[in-house]
């Protein structure tokens, strides 16, 4: 069989379509489509049908993508084992991130790098809703990602994942709201507040919905932005309340913001970072990886 008709074989059953692994592969969805069909045509067998205005893959099919990773793992490492002879960490290594996230890592993630002259960073920012991150391993050899305690996001079965740190959440008020003063609030005692929050189906969203839950009542959303500053800006002059990460809000510094933990549930994220398993073979990859965990262990002290 042919390695490159199995390497988009295993794009269509990771993506779902013709054009996003067209995208992942590098190809034209012309040359995906061809691809396939020759595959079809060498094994014997049909990999692809018709469904709704696009394609999925068949029993078959599905069953052949997930033979070949081991293919695509067994080259990875191949390649790995090169680079682990040569004794040096080379090449590119592109990471996502969300915003926040980066604040606290990058800085001292790339200082960390600094020695390994012939390694080189891309850096993109990403923020998605909690079982989106998974998916962005097609595409980036790490993804920073983050999630609540409500649940373990979907996809995340096929890639690994290595916590860098747990950050606790707290209620952003003003510093002249009338519990600004307290070393702690509860959850019914803030739920009533105009709420600054983040976009429906992101891990603080999920947060606040539980807060809500354990409130008995939902919470009223005013204002959605995935910017951290913004919401601290909005909170400082009195436009409504925010659930905002302690360590990373800390950074900002922002005039007349304070925080207050939420007493009667735990609140918090944890921030992880995703690797596809063919991606995780890579010497360049696990040098970068492992600076990471060490700049993270330092977040909290």
């Amino acid at each position: 069989m042919d390695l490159g008709q199995l390497e988009v074989l295993r794009a269509l059953a990771d993506h779902g379509s013709v054009t996003e692994a067209a995208y992942a592969t590098g190809r034209t969805p012309s040359a995906v489509s061809q691809q396939l069909k020759a595959l079809q045509r060498s094994v014997g067998t049909t990999l692809v049908e018709r469904f709704g205005r696009g394609v999925r893959l068949t029993d078959a099919g599905q069953a052949l993508a997930a033979a070949s990773l081991r293919v695509g793992v067994a080259l990875a490492e191949l390649d790995a084992e090169w680079a682990d002879w040569q004794q040096a960490e080379r090449g590119s290594v592109r990471l996502a991130t969300f915003h926040s996230a980066g604040e606290l890592l990058l800085p001292g993630l790339l200082r960390r790098l600094g020695r390994l002259s012939d390694l080189s960073m891309e850096l993109v920012d990403h923020d998605v809703s909690t079982g989106d991150f998974a998916a962005a391993t097609a595409h980036c050899d790490i993804v920073i990602a983050h999630r609540g305690d409500d649940s373990i996001p979907a996809g995340r079965a096929s890639v690994a994942v290595h916590p860098l740190f747990t950050e606790p959440v707290d209620v952003a008020l003003s510093s002249d709201h009338p519990l600004a003063g307290r070393s702690g609030v509860r959850a019914a005692e803030v739920i009533g507040e105009r709420w600054i929050g983040v976009p429906e189906g992101f891990p603080l969203d999920r947060i606040l919905v539980g807060l809500s839950v354990l409130a008995g009542r939902p919470a009223e959303v005013v204002h959605r932005s995935v910017s951290f500053p913004l919401a601290e800006r909005l909170v400082a002059a009195g436009h409504g309340v925010a659930l905002l990460p302690r360590y990373a809000t800390a950074l900002h510094r922002v005039p007349g913001l304070v925080l207050v933990p939420v007493t009667d549930v735990r609140l918090r994220r944890h921030v992880e970072a995703l690797v596809h398993p063919e991606r995780a073979v890579r010497r360049a990859v696990r040098a970068v990886l492992a600076e990471l965990t060490a700049t993270a262990a330092d977040i909290a002290q």
